[in-house]
């Protein structure tokens, strides 16, 4: 994976999927006992919100439980240069959801895979699965725009070697503190026909889609690389600070003995999963 494609995910989609920060504390005399203390973004689901209802929440109590810790939240929101002034700057631990081939951490075994996908409206019966499909010529077509560091997601990349740019309709996640859930308007945008087609991070379509009216299609798209080198799926980890390899090991048990609990968070919270190969059951 290029350091581009790499560092776009994790700014565009991972920052949504770099939604929880875990702080490890062995405190030394507090009667409580060890402490996660989660840096997270208030209004990010599916990952977080201050609510506590996303599933890197769920997925930050379950850990916490193994651990025998307590979480403590720390509230802000995912911008450019959030792990060089949280995990690096020794504010945090611990990093859910970052992508496994992130140089920027020390990265656990992934502990799960998924997709970007085609979401349409059931009704139009579009049944897309590649960016070959000559049916996108006359489509509009939704993605995230990420430009806070000029980097644009994959399916930018694709559409435009397609030659399909003014097709492209672009709706941001990041500074629309006035909008709730603003990474999941694109899905909506669907659902009410202002565009034809959203292709997004597959946590936001399956999430999103399911919380529409308007029964929606959530499709992977296919295949999983478009040739010469451009990755449609990821593997997702845990990030810690490079050199704290007992910290990481700790965490890879706990994933390990939790993959049938983490799995059933995701499926619940509707993430398209790609299938990762299992080094232990739980």
């Amino acid at each position: 994976m290029t350091r581009a494609v790499t560092r776009t995910l994790s700014i565009c989609v991972l920052m949504p999927a770099i939604a929880l920060w875990v702080l490890f504390t062995a405190a030394d005399a507090a009667p409580q006992g060890r402490v996660l203390r989660v840096c997270a973004d208030p209004d990010n689901l599916p990952f977080s919100n201050e609510h506590q209802e996303g599933f890197e929440n769920r997925i930050a109590d379950l850990i916490a439980k193994d651990l025998n810790a307590t979480v403590q939240y720390r509230w802000m929101p995912q911008r450019r240069g959030f792990v060089r002034l949280t995990l690096k700057a020794g504010d945090c631990d611990l990093v859910p959801g970052v992508p496994s081939e992130y140089d920027m951490v020390l990265a656990t075994k992934p502990y799960y895979r998924s997709t970007y996908v085609f979401v349409s409206a059931r009704r139009r019966h579009l049944q897309l699965r590649s960016f070959d499909d000559p049916a996108l010529r006359g489509l509009r077509i939704g993605i995230h725009a990420s430009a806070e560091d000029g980097y644009n997601q994959p399916p930018a990349h694709a559409l435009a070697r397609r030659g399909l740019a003014g097709n492209i309709h672009g709706f941001k996640m990041f500074d629309e503190e006035s909008v709730i859930n603003p990474q999941g308007r694109i899905i909506g945008a669907v659902a009410s026909g202002d565009i034809d087609v959203a292709i997004v991070w597959g946590p936001f379509g399956g999430y999103f889609a399911r919380r529409e009216k308007v029964a929606m299609d959530v499709t992977p798209v296919s295949p999983s690389v478009d040739p010469p080198a451009l990755p449609f799926t990821y593997e997702i980890s845990m990030g810690v600070r490079k050199g704290e390899d007992a910290f990481k090991s700790e965490l890879e048990g706990i994933l390990d003995r939790r993959r049938g609990a983490i799995r059933k968070i995701l499926d619940e919270f509707g993430v398209p999963i790609v299938a990762v190969a299992e080094t232990s059951k739980e």
